[in-house]
């Protein structure tokens, strides 16, 4: 059975679904006033927290209620059978948790991808996240890495839920807010849920990659993207003002980083930023991600000794973001052992090649395909230790109007192409 986030109505995978009133309709119950001792905690928690750092941000979340926005997520569990599941929780269910939830600073599953969920209860589906409400902790560090100024037209690229619109509706005005997202229906929903706000933004479905589709001429001061990309598209280079800023999160297979890029006539650079946050991937489909294309692996080569251990590797971010660089491609997965169960930290390559090491700690790493792989994480490992361990925030990302793309480690200028 597909997923439909209506909770009221059930359709089948490969059907075509559309909403009913009661999917876009912003309950009045509770109000703003009833929500306001939440909101005022959650806001509280964002400037002590530092994520909120400026008195005009802290005006606005304290002015945008983030329950008409989220009327419906699903948690993570594991259900009797062993399988890993995403529950539903709604304010029919719980009112007080649902409140709770949403009011609390972490990131809520809002939609499902419809072509893989499995419903496998009442109330809940296996499957892949495709939106959802972003903790507003990274929110509100985001808005802040904008510098949004009064006067300034911002394009919100990712709706979702609409939130993120509604904060920039409620700082710049409407009319100056321009969001789009792939999936329509979270568009249609967003609408109706900002105009129960009063806010009437330009909204638009689209794959926002190839730019927004609104006046030929229409130009950003602001863009910000809370999906995921693994380049800066140029169609957001082109259609954001020389000067302007882009804050997105460029995902790269291992790790990603949120960088505020700026714009000078086709290029854009710009530092990581020490926000952290990792979104799901941009997509030219409105219910599914395409299919990732791998090799076989190759088959076992040698165990040899190593000092870059599971724990380093997991332990430190930046250094991730690093492996990141030198392998753009690659992906860092979790596998178990067959025979032992036992269970290692695997990095692969489109190519089959693979390299292992053990979560256990042992300094030993198992690899398949050429031994270039691991020993080119050993010589990360000790560049890394060698420059003291530089954050992200250390690195700039570069982007070409011929598309081409690197990051660049701002002390020693040392380069690497993506």
């Amino acid at each position: 059975m597909g997923l439909d986030t209506t909770p009221d109505r059930t359709t089948h995978r490969g059907s075509h679904r559309r909403r009913t009133a009661r999917s876009t309709r912003v309950s009045t119950d509770p109000t703003l006033a009833d929500v306001r001792p939440r909101l005022g905690a959650l806001v509280d928690e964002l400037s002590t927290a530092g994520a909120i750092r400026t008195p005009r941000w802290a005006e606005v979340f304290a002015s945008v209620p983030r329950h008409p926005f989220v009327p419906r997520w699903y948690s993570q569990e594991t259900n009797d059978r062993g399988l890993t599941v995403w529950r539903l929780h709604s304010a029919a269910e719980d009112r007080d948790a649902w409140l709770a939830a949403v009011y609390s600073d972490q990131t809520l599953v809002t939609a499902l991808d419809p072509e893989t969920a499995e419903q496998v209860d009442e109330h809940a589906w296996t499957g892949v996240p495709t939106s959802s409400g972003t903790m507003p902790s990274l929110l509100a560090g985001m808005v802040e890495e904008l510098l949004v100024h009064d006067g300034h037209r911002v394009w919100d690229v990712g709706t979702g839920t609409g939130y993120l619109t509604a904060l920039l509706c409620s700082r710049v005005g409407a009319d100056l807010v321009y969001s789009s997202d792939v999936d329509p229906q979270l568009v249609d929903a967003a609408r109706g849920r900002l105009a129960q706000l009063g806010y009437e933004p330009h909204l638009a479905a689209c794959d926002a990659r190839d730019g927004h589709p609104g006046p030929d001429d229409v130009q950003f001061d602001r863009t910000i993207a809370t999906c995921s990309v693994p380049a800066i598209p140029q169609a957001w280079i082109e259609q954001t003002r020389p000067g302007g800023l882009i804050v997105t999160d460029i995902a790269l297979g291992i790790e990603g980083g949120l960088v505020r890029v700026r714009v000078d006539k086709e290029h854009a650079s710009g530092a990581f930023t020490i926000t952290g946050g990792r979104f799901m991937a941009a997509r030219g489909n409105a219910t599914t991600y395409p299919a990732k294309h791998r090799a076989p692996y190759a088959s076992a080569v040698d165990t040899r000794r190593t000092d870059v251990t599971a724990a380093d590797i997991r332990a430190h971010y930046p250094f991730r973001l690093l492996l990141a660089f030198h392998f753009p491609a690659a992906e860092l997965v979790y596998s178990i052992d067959d025979d032992t169960g036992a269970m290692a930290l695997q990095l692969q390559l489109p190519d089959g090649t693979w390299a292992r090491t053990p979560l256990s700690g042992a300094q030993t790493v198992t690899y398949g395909g050429s031994p270039g792989l691991w020993q080119e994480v050993e010589e990360a490992w000790r560049w890394w230790n060698e420059q003291d361990r530089p954050t992200q925030d250390r690195f700039c990302y570069h982007r070409d109007a011929d598309g081409c793309a690197h990051v660049r480690h701002l002390p020693t200028r040392r380069r690497w192409a993506l």
